[in-house]
């Protein structure tokens, strides 16, 4: 692969982490330029690996999600070469991120995930997060691996009001 597309690339993935507001996913970064077919899925994990090899991104992996971060490099690399990213794709890069903010943001605010932590014993963890803060995690340890399933599974379906009952009970009196 010539340097000058696994540089566009790579300007692509950082020119996506500048213009959102919320943490990115390596597949939500995967479903757009797979999707617009500007190249291949293996052809960008090389790309990420050498982002990441070259701090220009960092990786996060939470709940079995890799969320990447531009760094202070990547962002001076995106000012000295993102004007090798052609007009049209920025626009189509803002038109996708416009029109999927709503999914980018819910896709990485509520989490659920868990890991055997011990014998019979596994730890359900829960996460919910507003505009780059946590509002609230909390870990759970249960006998089996189909409890901190149904755990991570109801936490997704119901964050808003288990959420809402701690507030309601914690915050106030009665």
């Amino acid at each position: 692969m010539s340097s000058r597309y696994l540089t566009l690339y790579k300007m692509i993935v950082l020119y996506m982490l500048k213009r959102c507001e919320v943490p990115l996913s390596k597949s939500q970064i995967y479903d757009f330029i797979l999707e617009k077919e500007y190249t291949t899925f293996l052809t960008l994990q090389e790309v990420f690996a050498e982002m990441a090899s070259s701090d220009l991104i960092k990786e996060k992996t939470v709940a079995n999600r890799t969320y990447l971060e531009i760094t202070q490099e990547g962002e001076e690399a995106l000012k000295f070469f993102g004007n090798r990213i052609n007009p049209s794709i920025k626009s189509q890069i803002d038109d996708y991120l416009k029109a999927n903010s709503m999914k980018l943001r819910s896709e990485g605010s509520i989490i659920g995930d868990y890991q055997k932590t011990g014998e019979n014993e596994y730890t359900a963890r829960v996460i919910a997060r507003e505009s780059g803060h946590t509002l609230i995690d909390i870990q759970i340890p249960v006998p089996t691996e189909e409890m901190a399933q149904a755990i991570c599974r109801n936490w997704l379906e119901k964050n808003q009001e288990v959420y809402q009952f701690l507030i309601d009970n914690l915050m106030f009196d009665e």
